[in-house]
């Protein structure tokens, strides 16, 4: 079945270092993009895990801006324990905490932390103050808002000198009695902590702007160098495949070649601009915004983390779900696709032998199934994001009960809290990402394996000659000695194949179909390489002349005739620098010019692909002008006037004599009209000559050739 040879084809991978290296070897060439590639990835990772910080920076700093309030007088620091007298002596320390008349002020987000017993004594004592203060720093003169408010209302403020300088002093009021000042003196007293919010507000735009044009960057050349990679692979492939000998190529249909330089050098330009780069700034955020995480509260984040392992487990059950998944779709998608193009290359068939309904009712098992993977790979992602979304709302809200308490408990800052649930969204979006873009690895490890399982293949015709072949010094003396050769070990096509032709001399070849005509063309151009024996050419094994000599030298005319989409005098010139004379002189030996003056733009005329806008027998003509074109010593003519009718065969005939002047000439034919004046006549049968002479001697002779002549013509 058509489907059983697709699904050997589709060999799924989930990941291979080594063919994860390789493909990333392709990269070397353009190492210097890819390292400003990884800078943009980085600059553009801290700057999203820097928004947070900043966030909550500005909310306790500036917007909250919370202080524990401890009073400092004698009589209640008498009350309390000597643990408790000495945690208060470490409060003294913190980082912009202030001594104002009798208070003692520490910022909450120094992520002050008392002991539970100390705590409780001191709300006991009534150390701890329970109204809320404003605090902030004053400088002498006109030139600070606050300043006036304060000399307006020097009853609501308590100040206290900053040394060592007397140029600033540290201020505070009762945040009821700020609040009863009205809307402008609030500005002009905390016209720092706006300006702080500002400054903030411009750092983040700043910081958005910077990562929108970083990521820009990595975008678009993480895709350039995607098509870039592509570029080289199609390239290689191409090579590769055009290097590769007849016998390789005849094993290896052209529709899966087809697919190795377009679908799966498609998977690799997808690792790139999809994958790769995906993964490295998924990665980069987790780790980054675990280890801020760990930053803003150790505490708090081991919470975090707690939540971690089923989200894990649950990633690697979906990773492996989504493995066979994809595998089960590739091979019924490969089956479905394999059906189509069967039937459809075969419809008249169908059509004929009225089996519409059997094969509507093939193709529709073969879509039930395609359905079903495809379904099947839709119920793992349908089952694993909104899991992994409970897990991060859970996680959340894990974090925000944890949290709100240890903000409560003066632990914690709420503007850690808030940077808290942000970052837990940074971290679980990835999680989702990296399991949504499994099937694009896997993909491109599939197409990846294909792709240098055709790279690796080492199938060709070795170029190992060193004999120089000058064209005007090559008479064209062909020697077949004692030749044995086969297509399958086993199976000789040519038997001990002897034969000669002599410079200018025009052989034909003759028999029946099956014994071994064409396969002379492909071993005296070494298109395969004969298993023993000799074939030289003016005394050189076909060995000893390197490919490129030796194919300009003999030139056959196959019996397929192949022209490619392009104009007519491209397809004689075929990569020869000829001019538009030489062109038609070449057309008109053979006769061919007066029916290309004919289309409609003559020589310049565009033939569609396969040259389907003109007849068989004008294709024929111009590959005849394509050989004359080029010039060579020997020309092979293989069944070249099979399919050519009989006005355009007189045409050949009366230009043959002048084509193949000077040439040597082998003629395979099954219409032996074209061959009746050849200098000789070999007969071919089970791959070895058996009759040999000039038409008429080999009527009179009564064998295979008259035989085979008698049948084509009807004699007796």
């Amino acid at each position: 079945m058509a489907g059983d040879y697709f699904e050997v084809e589709d060999v799924v991978k989930s990941y291979d270092s080594g063919i994860f290296r390789r493909i990333l070897s392709y990269l070397k060439p353009y190492r210097k993009l890819v390292a400003l590639i990884i800078i943009a990835l980085m600059v553009s990772t801290v700057g999203e895990l820097v928004l947070p910080i900043i966030q909550q920076k500005v909310i306790d700093e500036a917007v909250l801006a919370r202080f524990l309030t401890i009073r400092l007088d004698k009589a209640r620091a008498a009350a309390i324990s000597t643990a408790a007298q000495a945690e208060i002596e470490r409060l003294k320390a913190f980082p912009k905490s202030y001594i104002i008349d009798a208070y003692l002020f520490v910022p909450q987000n120094s992520k002050l932390r008392l002991p539970a017993l100390v705590e409780n004594e001191l709300q006991d004592a009534g150390v701890i103050e329970t109204e809320a203060w404003y605090v902030f720093t004053v400088e002498n003169g006109a030139d600070d808002p606050s300043y006036a408010v304060i000399e307006e209302h020097p009853d609501l403020f308590i100040t206290s000198p900053l040394p060592p300088s007397s140029d600033y002093y540290a201020a505070a009021i009762k945040r009821s009695d700020l609040q009863a000042l009205g809307t402008n003196v609030i500005a002009a007293v905390r016209h720092a902590d706006i300006s702080f919010i500002v400054r903030g507000a411009l750092s983040l735009l700043v910081i958005l702007i910077f990562v929108f044009i970083c990521t820009f960057f990595q975008t678009w050349n993480s895709s350039l160098v995607g098509q870039y990679v592509m570029k080289d692979l199609r390239l290689a492939l191409f090579k590769k495949t055009a290097s590769q000998s007849t016998a390789f190529l005849s094993k290896h249909p052209v529709g899966r070649i087809v697919t190795r330089l377009t679908g799966d050098v498609e998977t690799i330009n997808e690792f790139f601009t999809s994958v790769l780069i995906a993964f490295l700034k998924d990665f980069s955020i987790m780790i980054g915004a675990f280890i801020t995480l760990f930053i803003l509260s150790p505490r708090l984040a081991l919470v975090t983390a707690l939540t971690l392992p089923p989200v894990l487990l649950i990633a690697t059950i979906s990773r492996t779900k989504a493995r066979d998944a994809f595998r089960n779709q590739r091979i019924a998608s490969s089956r479905v696709n394999a059906y189509i193009s069967e039937r459809l290359s075969g419809v008249q068939v169908v059509q004929l032998f009225h089996a519409e309904k059997k094969s509507s009712r093939e193709f529709n098992e073969r879509n039930a199934e395609l359905l079903r993977a495809n379904l099947s790979e839709m119920y793992v992602f349908a089952v694993f994001r909104p899991t992994v979304e409970w897990f991060s709302t859970f996680t959340t809200a894990v974090v925000i009960a944890v949290g709100s308490n240890m903000v409560l408990n003066l632990s914690l800052s709420l503007g850690s809290l808030i940077a808290f649930v942000n970052l837990i969204s940074m971290f679980y979006f990835p999680v989702t990402d990296i399991a949504e873009k499994y099937t694009m690895l896997q993909s491109a490890m599939a197409g990846g394996e294909r792709i240098f399982a055709l790279l690796d293949t080492e199938e060709y015709i070795p170029d190992t000659g060193t004999k120089n072949l000058e064209r005007r010094q090559t008479h064209g003396h062909i020697v077949f000695s004692d030749v044995h050769f086969s297509y399958k070990a086993g199976e000789e096509v040519l038997k001990a194949l002897s034969f000669t032709v002599k410079p200018g001399e025009m052989a034909a070849i003759v028999g029946y179909t099956g014994a071994g005509k064409t396969t002379i063309t492909n071993v005296l151009t070494r298109l395969w390489d004969i298993d023993s024996g000799t074939i030289s050419l003016d005394g050189n094994p076909i060995q000893s002349i390197p490919l490129e000599q030796l194919r300009q030298a003999v030139l056959p005319v196959l019996q397929d005739v192949f022209l490619f989409a392009g104009t007519v005098a491209d397809n004689i010139r075929l990569g020869l620098p000829l001019s538009d004379e030489q062109v038609m002189e070449a057309a008109k030996a053979v006769y061919a010019d007066e029916f290309i003056r004919s289309l409609p733009e003559g020589y310049q005329t565009k033939l569609s692909e396969g040259a389907a806008n003109i007849s068989s027998g004008q294709r024929q003509l111009i590959s005849f002008a394509r050989v004359i074109a080029h010039n060579p010593a020997v020309v092979i003519l293989d069944e070249a006037t099979s399919s050519i009718d009989t006005e355009t065969e007189r045409l050949i005939q009366l230009g043959m004599q002048k084509v193949l002047a000077g040439r040597s000439s082998i003629v395979i034919a099954h219409r032996l009209s074209t061959i009746r004046h050849a200098d000789r006549i070999l007969v071919l049968s089970g791959g070895t000559i058996i009759e040999e002479g000039k038409h008429d001697e080999l009527i009179a002779r009564n064998g295979i050739y008259a035989n085979l002549y008698r049948l084509q013509f009807g004699g007796d």
